[in-house]
């Protein structure tokens, strides 16, 4: 009798999962999953799906034409709140951005992206180290994030700090970690300092470029993923004064592919 009745509420307790499941209809049917095409993006709630079905290229496409929106003064309505809560119990990005902790350049803002699409570490100088690569690898191995960028921004203090070999604190190691790319620059500018505006802004795209081989140097996972064609890591610079995005083409990049519906 004692078995009976435990076999009954099991068959009680399962029934009700089905009954609450989305996936069945009420008529007791499998609802029909919904097909997301490679080269368009879905509505968060298909996030899943939308970050299986589309590649690292045309992520980025998506990212440039957020980036004109932004710039044309033609944002889309980001619901917030719905995103949200859309988002409560799972996370699907499509991309990570590294990025200047400057207040000027907010990832999310520049590129049009909303809740949930995007990972963003953001430190002064765009710079790596084992902690923000860990985090990388968490948002691209664990997570799926599929397009990596390194973003920079014109008239950046931590790159004039580095110019300018300026001491202060704990900012005196990190502007350590940029005085690097102020070598690459061409020997034969003269003024190396932060009044050569010219200078800060080479030394600016050199410490992009610099960032992105180091992930690619230091982050064998994020190689691997680059070179099987998993991801794609690529540098930019936003300007502060016009809020444009310029997207470097970088050595090892994935190949471009078809057109994509932002």
């Amino acid at each position: 009798m004692r078995k009976n009745q435990l076999a009954i509420g099991v068959a009680g307790v399962l029934f009700s999962m089905l009954a609450l499941s989305p996936a069945v209809h009420a008529e007791g049917k499998a609802a029909k999953a919904k097909a997301v095409k490679p080269g368009t993006f879905c509505t968060i709630q298909d996030a899943k799906a939308c970050q299986d079905a589309v590649t690292p290229a045309q992520i980025l496409s998506r990212f440039k034409a957020g980036n004109m929106r932004f710039v044309s003064g033609k944002p889309r309505h980001q619901n917030y709140l719905k995103e949200m809560k859309a988002t409560a119990d799972g996370q699907f990005p499509l991309a990570s951005v590294v990025s200047c902790i400057d207040s000027r350049a907010p990832a999310e803002i520049v590129f049009d992206q909303g809740i949930g699409d995007l990972f963003n570490a953001r430190v002064a100088g765009n710079i790596v180290n084992e902690d923000i690569l860990g985090s990388l690898e968490f948002a691209h191995k664990v997570v799926g994030a599929k397009l990596l960028v390194v973003m920079g921004h014109t008239s950046c203090g931590a790159i004039k700090g580095a110019c300018d070999d300026a001491q202060l604190g704990n900012l005196t190691g990190l502007i350590g970690k940029i005085k690097p790319a102020a070598s690459l620059v061409s020997a034969d500018i003269k003024d190396r300092t932060s009044k050569n505006y010219a200078f800060v802004e080479m030394v600016a795209e050199s410490n992009v470029h610099l960032t992105v081989e180091t992930i690619r140097e230091k982050s064998p996972i994020l190689r691997e993923m680059e070179q099987k064609g998993e991801i794609m890591i690529v540098g930019a610079m936003y300007d502060v004064k016009t809020g444009k995005v310029k997207f470097y083409d970088v050595p090892g990049a994935s190949k471009a592919a078809s057109g994509t519906k932002s």
